[in-house]
């Protein structure tokens, strides 16, 4: 694992170092919008939707909405200028872990010792789940102060986000407020079933059929050879290029080869003829000695 996050858990003057790791990661089925007859994958581009024109990602700053329609531009440094927490999951209080709705959680993060602080970090473990208490924390995660809690799991302490306040919503459905007539024994008898069929729990026994039947449904269009290749009309292209290239670098080879040919020829034609005019020219001058 690649540790996200490095900085302490603060206990007022007093500091344990730890790296968050992230506990979770999402495993979804890279599935992709394509183009039909070809398999080429759909793109979705960054338009301006008052000029229609794509944006370039340098021209890009961060917009608030306002009433009315209007827009405050807030650029990327005026956004860093903005004070942040420092580097350290302050503490803020206890609660009873049976206090706090797991609703409330956001993202989980595995936390980790630097090897100086290992000895208070495990004394703290070990103190909340004693205690039977997880500390409620406030953290700077990506640029953003958020409400956590810390929690022990198999001996590590782990950091759960929380969601502010005014980001978990009331339920509010007609049912809760009808008066719902529910026998005894009915209930009795409910209570009962979910008893019998309690047991601990083992996640593995819950497969997920869904992409067991997605990575079927793919292997058989594997298996069958109902396939594309989006670079397949590209490649064909590249194909008939490189031919197309070679054949007329072999053209201009053969021009250069019967260009020297007949260069050298005409060398050969010239010298002869230059060693047939030497020749009667030495034969006219023993003519005349003699």
């Amino acid at each position: 694992m690649r540790a996200v996050w490095t900085g302490t858990i603060g206990f007022g003057s007093y500091a344990i170092p730890v790296k968050a790791y992230s506990a979770t990661e999402e495993r979804e089925i890279p599935l992709h919008q394509v183009h039909e007859s070809d398999g080429g994958r759909v793109r979705v581009k960054r338009v301006c939707e008052v000029d229609g024109a794509e944006v370039p990602p340098e021209e890009m700053v961060h917009g608030y909405p306002v009433p009315g329609g209007d827009v405050v531009l807030l650029s990327a440094h005026e956004l860093a200028s903005l004070p942040m927490p420092g580097r350290t999951i302050a503490i803020r209080g206890f609660a009873p872990v049976s206090d706090v709705d797991p609703l409330w959680f956001a993202k989980s993060y595995y936390l980790e010792p630097e090897p100086a602080g290992t000895k208070p970090y495990v004394l703290f473990s070990e103190a909340l789940q004693q205690s039977g208490r997880l500390a409620l924390v406030t953290v700077a995660l990506r640029r953003r102060e958020t409400l956590g809690a810390l929690r022990v799991r198999d001996q590590v302490i782990v950091l759960e986000t929380m969601r502010w306040p005014d980001e978990v919503r009331t339920p509010d459905f007609p049912f809760r407020h009808a008066d719902v007539d529910i026998r005894p024994g009915e209930l009795r008898r409910a209570v009962n079933l979910v008893e019998e069929l309690t047991g601990e729990f083992a996640p593995g026994r819950y497969p997920d059929r869904y992409r067991e039947a997605f990575q079927a449904l793919v292997q058989a269009k594997i298996d069958g050879a109902e396939v594309v290749q989006p670079t397949a009309a590209e490649q064909a292209e590249g194909v008939t290029r490189l031919l197309a290239a070679l054949q007329e670098s072999a053209a201009e080879a053969e021009d250069a080869r019967n260009a020297a040919v007949t260069k050298a020829k005409a060398a050969a034609s010239r010298a002869a003829k230059a060693r047939t005019t030497a020749k009667r020219a030495a034969a006219r001058s023993r003519s005349k000695t003699s």
